[in-house]
């Protein structure tokens, strides 16, 4: 069977350049990403009640869930996967580094007991990670998984629906879309929850550094390829402010969490 959902691939960046922002983005990401560990710790509180012997961290930036990992399960063998070196150097907690990508994972078949993976497979083709995910779980093991949805940051699109033509923001599949492709993959006992979460910035010169500093500016065809002029960023900014709350210029994560079972 295939799935009749066109994978987000247009806005989508090669790996090569995903790399080279995550790698870039290693030093600052830690500073910049609390939204992404208050989305780690929800993710981890739907987590149903097993005892995995190997688990892998699918997509693991910096290693934040790792901690919360071997605390709840402090006798699995764990394996923290990145596409990034400069990101898996900065894992802390002891566990098994490997540098991979999540459409083909180095693993063989069911050799899994939990495939997590937070904000992670939005920068991948999801019906292929998702099919990585069934291929290397055993019968019965679970997948935990957080990604963004089509509302997350509707407020760059806003600030630049009159200044051009080009894209801001990746495409992201709704709750409905991946639940088939959960479906298709091979995935039983499919459960979808939702979340959004909002950091708010003072300024929009802010908002975009915090962008920029957790890796998520890469964008592929469509995207801006020359800089900005003043004018422009100067109209973009003003229709930002437009959105402005008394806690500053908001920045909406419209979080999907996704559990299921092979």
């Amino acid at each position: 069977m295939t799935s009749a959902i066109k994978p987000k691939a247009g806005t989508r960046p090669s790996k090569a350049r995903i790399r080279q922002s995550f790698e870039r983005a290693a030093p600052t990401y830690d500073d910049a990403a609390a939204i992404q560990r208050r989305i780690c710790i929800r993710l981890a509180a739907g987590l149903p009640d097993i005892a995995p012997t190997r688990l892998l961290d699918a997509g693991c930036g910096t290693g934040y869930a790792q901690a919360n990992l071997q605390t709840r399960f402090p006798d699995a063998h764990r394996v923290a996967l990145d596409l990034s070196p400069g990101m898996l150097q900065r894992v802390a907690t002891p566990c098994c580094r490997v540098a991979g990508d999540l459409e083909h994972l180095p693993l063989a078949d069911s050799s899994l007991d939990l495939y997590w993976s937070s904000l992670a497979v939005q920068w991948c083709d999801l019906a292929v990670a998702l099919r990585e995910a069934h291929r290397t779980l055993r019968p019965g093991g679970v997948i935990a998984l957080a990604s963004l949805g089509p509302a997350t940051f509707h407020e760059l699109r806003h600030a630049f629906a009159d200044v051009d033509d080009h894209r801001h923001t990746l495409a992201f599949h709704s709750p409905g879309e991946i639940r088939q492709l959960a479906s298709l993959a091979g995935l039983a006992a499919i459960d979808i929850k939702k979340s959004t979460e909002i950091a708010h910035y003072p300024d929009f010169k802010t908002l975009l550094r915090a962008v920029k500093a957790i890796g998520a500016n890469q964008l592929g065809d469509g995207r801006r390829t020359s800089l900005m002029s003043r004018s422009s960023f100067q109209l973009a900014e003003s229709a930002c402010e437009q959105l402005r709350t008394p806690a500053g210029l908001p920045l909406t994560y419209d979080v999907i969490y996704l559990y299921a079972r092979k």
